[in-house]
């Protein structure tokens, strides 16, 4: 393949990639396409594949069947992946006894960070907002300061295709905006970017694409746009300056229902009134809320359109924890 094609190829291709375990069949014929310069989301219930098929990129496992391509070079049934490829899948591995620059350091003097230099270390520690406690052990990290220190190893490797599962895993405010620039900044600069999770708000403040596995299989895959579009209805809170009026509205708006419960007159949480419907009969009370000179002060789905849809496709209540199953 000559270099232009190679660079024109996707980040990752994967055919029709299937893996057992015993009897249990992990991945189950996916397909999976993830452009260079792209966040791609994977997301699934616990069980549904998404590890086992991250280990399969980062080269901790080895599919039964199928064809997987890396940053443009064909994957085989070896452990190894082309260089390039970085990231972490159930946590980083991490030495508890040695200072987060010393974790750096030691990784950066084996052969695959040997772009890792002492700049290379202080800058990645910089970039996860580390500097600060660079010299504490790590054994006294929080979960979230230890996925931003993986985070942290992964970018001394300049990657090209980077791996992160569950990245916001016990993350402050602080660290998920120092986590979110390093990813957003990565794909701007052409990394392609793959990552786990069970967080909605992150994939879509994140990613272009996303891919949705249920029990070892592919339910949907594409733009997140898309998938915003399938989830259908939608509850929504909507708060006014006249409950009495937009509950009046909305029951006259077509497509609209107003959640049980009664005339909010009659109840102490008046102002906040919950409707389902479609975005067109949601932008039909709206207009109607202003020509009836009602101020809209809050409208937000209960919901967010990505776990909306999720539901639907996956039939099951996505998990809020930070464990996953090994597979």
């Amino acid at each position: 393949m000559r270099k232009s094609e190679t660079h024109r190829s996707p980040a990752v291709r994967a055919r029709e990639i299937t893996k057992s375990f015993g009897d249990v069949a992990a991945l189950d014929g996916v397909d999976l396409d993830v452009a260079r310069g792209q966040v791609h989301g994977l997301v699934g219930p616990n069980g549904a594949g998404k590890t086992t098929l991250l280990g399969l990129l980062l080269g901790l496992a080895v599919a039964d069947g199928g064809r997987l391509e890396i940053l443009g070079t064909p994957v085989g049934r070896t452990l190894a992946v082309p260089d390039g490829v970085a990231g972490f899948v159930d946590g980083p591995g991490l030495y508890p006894s040695l200072t987060a620059r010393q974790n750096l350091s030691a990784l950066a003097s084996l052969g695959r960070y040997d772009t890792g230099s002492a700049t290379g270390v202080d800058d990645a520690l910089e970039q996860v907002g580390l500097t600060d406690v660079a010299d504490d052990r790590v054994r006294g990290f929080s979960l979230g300061m230890r996925q931003r220190l993986g985070l942290a190893a992964a970018l001394l490797t300049k990657p090209r295709l980077l791996v992160l599962d569950e990245p916001a895993n016990g993350l402050d405010p602080a660290g998920k905006h120092h986590v979110h620039r390093v990813i957003t900044g990565l794909a701007a600069d052409g990394t392609a970017v793959v990552l786990s999770s069970h967080r909605m708000d992150d994939l879509a403040a994140l990613c272009a694409e996303v891919t949705i596995l249920a029990t070892g299989r592919v339910v949907f895959s594409g733009p997140v746009s898309k998938l915003a579009a399938e989830s259908g209805e939608l509850d929504y809170r909507l708060l006014t300056s006249d409950s009495e009026a937009a509950h009046r509205l909305a029951s006259q708006t077509p497509g609209l229902r107003v959640a049980p419960g009664g005339d909010p007159a009659r109840r102490p949480d008046a102002g906040v009134l919950v409707v389902r419907g479609p975005v067109p009969a949601i932008d039909e009370l709206v207009v109607r809320l202003v020509r009836a000179g009602v101020a809209l002060r809050e409208l937000a789905p209960v919901v967010t359109p990505l776990e909306a849809a999720f539901l639907s496709l996956t039939g099951t209540v996505p998990a809020h924890t930070d464990q996953e199953d090994p597979r």
